[in-house]
């Protein structure tokens, strides 16, 4: 059990430390790009956001977490999944090419067709790498991922400021995805040192696929409905409401999303070697519900609380319209995380049939909240997305509870003191703004500051168990980075 611990330390910390500073580049990076590019230049990638990701989900098919799930991955396993993948990407990057003008008709931009053209090869891109990103992630090895992700993104980064700053346009946030793209396969075909044979094994495909088919079609349904407010917004607004919208979504996502993708990325693969093990499986996933969720409701809450200011100082007068959206988002962004977690738990159980129905029937809930969008307006359908989000923990929550006996009422109860924390702190925070006769950018720091204070302030006092945790990960990890380097 000692191994398993020190594989969740390393793997948490250099998953943080790669997604944290991967995201934080990217969002400095998007923040300078947005004061030499126009809202409707954002919004015009915001359109094809949702082509590319449908046809990402069916590249993947599952087979990353197929691969990881399997006890004994062979190299014709490997070979097998990375020959699929490769195919797949180059079938829908076809596909993408030949549709590129009927999908610029549909939004009437006509600007569309050549970017969908170009930005699509990252199709082909991205299915270099997937299987690359398997035998990772089952190594639990985040350190060489942290370096090759930010290695990619501050030189792509860098590229793309460059050629914003020049006049590109629309056409300097098409060269950034690229280009990270393109890098991040390179780097991991280079310092991974994973080589697949040739040879595809219809036997091992129709293992894997069995297992990812679910996934895949759970995934397809999660990136339609994910994205489908993008081409509301799209259809029936205008572009520049929509990069509003899309910049707005960008910055809730860097707290929410990230903490997501840290905690879920090192659960799986940990938690699957307890798999066997109700108690341990319980009590790991206890904990990690408390960490993420204290996390997740200082920051969204906290985000909300200092949004205005945020926008303003970060890319200027001409978003203000993204303040209230951001305010709106937080709120929906909140419960992201449990929601990832509780459908990682079916996942590390091997129940991806159970995944792809509650995947169905809370994406169904989007429908209504479409609905309340096209006759109400973007404001709106963020709130309907509000209340589909609690809909959507209940469902997601019944099955912890009915298989390792942690119910909804449970993790209401762990998480409660973290919410009460959090929200008292953003109440403090926002009145504090409106009372300070300060600018912008100073009125920022001192908000972040007072949010900083209270939270650890009163984590501390009332020794709340998910901060003492964080604490204790990061002094530790911290310790023993020091002694490695006496």
């Amino acid at each position: 059990m000692s191994e398993i611990k020190n594989k969740t330390i390393s793997g948490v910390f250099w998953s943080a430390t790669e997604n944290f500073t991967n995201l934080g580049i990217q969002f400095i990076i998007g923040v300078i790009i947005a004061r030499l590019v126009s809202p409707k230049e954002f919004g015009l990638i915001g359109m094809i956001t949702i082509f590319i990701a449908i046809s990402q989900t069916f590249i993947d098919s599952g087979f990353v977490s197929a691969l990881v799930r399997k006890q004994d991955v062979t190299r014709t396993d490997y070979s097998t999944a990375f020959y699929y993948n490769l195919a797949v990407g180059t079938v829908f990057y076809l596909g993408l090419f030949f549709s590129a003008h009927a999908i610029s008709r549909f939004f009437d931009e006509p600007q569309l067709t050549s970017l969908i053209r170009v930005l699509g090869l990252g199709l082909i891109i991205g299915a270099l790498c997937i299987v690359q990103n398997a035998v990772l992630l089952r190594r639990v090895d985040f350190k060489l991922f942290a370096k090759i992700k930010i290695s990619s993104v501050i030189i792509s980064g860098s590229i793309a400021i460059y050629l914003a700053y020049k006049g590109f346009g629309v056409w300097s946030l098409v060269a950034r995805q690229l280009l990270d793209g393109f890098l991040t396969s390179l780097f991991l075909w280079i310092w991974n040192k994973f080589i697949p044979s040739l040879v595809f094994s219809i036997q091992s495909f129709r293992e894997l696929f069995g297992y990812g088919s679910k996934l895949l079609a759970s995934g397809l349904i999660h990136s339609i409905f994910e994205n489908i407010y993008l081409v509301v917004i799209g259809r029936y607004f205008s572009a520049s409401e929509l990069g509003y919208y899309t910049r707005a979504n960008s910055f809730y996502r860097l707290p929410s999303h990230s903490i997501t993708n840290v905690i879920t990325r090192v659960a799986f693969p940990v938690l699957a070697q307890m798999q066997d093990n109700p108690v341990a499986l319980k009590s790991g996933y206890k904990r990690m519900i408390k960490t993420t969720m204290f996390l997740s409701f200082s920051l969204l809450i906290g985000m909300a609380a200092v949004s205005s200011p945020l926008i303003l100082t970060l890319i200027g007068e001409q978003w203000k319209p993204s303040i209230i959206f951001l305010q709106l988002l937080c709120f929906v962004g909140m419960l992201y995380p449990l929601h990832a977690l509780n459908l990682n738990l079916l996942n590390v159980l091997g129940r991806s049939d159970l995944f792809l129905k509650l995947e169905v029937f809370k994406k169904m809930m989007a429908i209504p909240v479409v609905v309340i969008g096209v006759s109400m307006g973007i404001k709106a359908m963020i709130f309907g997305m509000w209340i589909a989000s609690f809909i959507a923990y209940y469902l997601n929550s019944y099955y912890s509870g009915r298989f390792i006996n942690y119910p909804m009422r449970e993790q209401l109860y762990d998480i409660m003191p973290s919410f009460l924390i959090a929200i008292f702190m953003g109440v403090l925070v926002y009145f504090s703004g409106m009372f300070l006769p300060l600018g912008n950018s100073m009125k920022l720091i001192l908000q972040i500051t007072i949010g900083a204070a209270f939270v650890l302030t009163f984590s501390e006092l009332f020794k709340l168990e998910a901060y003492l945790y964080v604490k204790l990960l990061v002094k530790n990890k911290l310790t023993t980075m020091l002694n490695g380097r006496k």
